[in-house]
């Protein structure tokens, strides 16, 4: 079933497609204009802003959180019932190494707090906490889909191996407008969206 969008679309594939070319133009506009560095950084409210930036003009639900239960595979994400309270708590977990920046990621990652758009949005605001906190961030052009997804699903239990992998690739260029666009790319590419690149929309 098509998720119910403002752009009137029914077809998946067609708002697959909508959906990548919109969002990447707002997430291209987010570097450009500065305003990552503007949002809160680390909470969940930080995630909202960045959710709500990315999908405005694709969905009412942008920036809210879900008001139903989702699963991916046999991986079911936080409860409804208990996903305001989880949110809170995740919004206070300490930051201040990398161990606990992406502890706090794969958190953030079991909640899953919207409808749709979770991944995308959630990579963004962990660049912008390792950018405040390390002054670094993840070339994500350097994290292969195949060794990234087993490893967010293993997460949960066992994070060591997303943090050797996230570490692996850490980059001090945090301003490079390049760096930031192969991310935006490599980040839709784990979900799926390969239609379009960044910057040439």
């Amino acid at each position: 079933m098509t998720l119910k969008n403002k752009l009137g679309i029914t077809d998946s594939a067609e708002l697959a497609k909508a959906e990548e070319r919109i969002s990447k133009i707002k997430a291209l506009e987010l570097f450009e204009k500065g305003l990552l560095d503007t949002f809160e950084t680390g909470t969940f409210q930080g995630l909202s802003q960045i959710h709500k930036y990315l999908f405005e003009d694709i969905y009412d639900f942008a920036g809210q959180i879900r008001t139903v239960n989702i699963a991916k595979a046999c991986f079911r994400f936080a409860p409804v019932l208990y996903l305001e309270a989880a949110l809170q708590n995740i919004s206070r977990m300490p930051q201040s190494t990398f161990d606990e920046i992406i502890e706090k990621y794969v958190e953030m990652n079991v909640a899953h707090p919207f409808r749709e758009g979770n991944g995308r949005s959630t990579r963004l605001w962990l660049d912008a906490i390792l950018k405040k906190e390390l002054k670094l961030v993840v070339d994500w052009s350097r994290v292969d889909k195949d060794d990234y997804l087993p490893a967010m699903g293993h997460s949960p239990v066992k994070d060591l191996e997303i943090k050797v992998l996230l570490k692996n690739a850490l980059t001090d260029k945090i301003d490079d407008r390049e760096v930031y666009m192969k991310g935006i790319d490599a980040s839709y590419h784990y979900e799926g969206y390969d239609v379009y690149k960044t910057g040439r929309i």
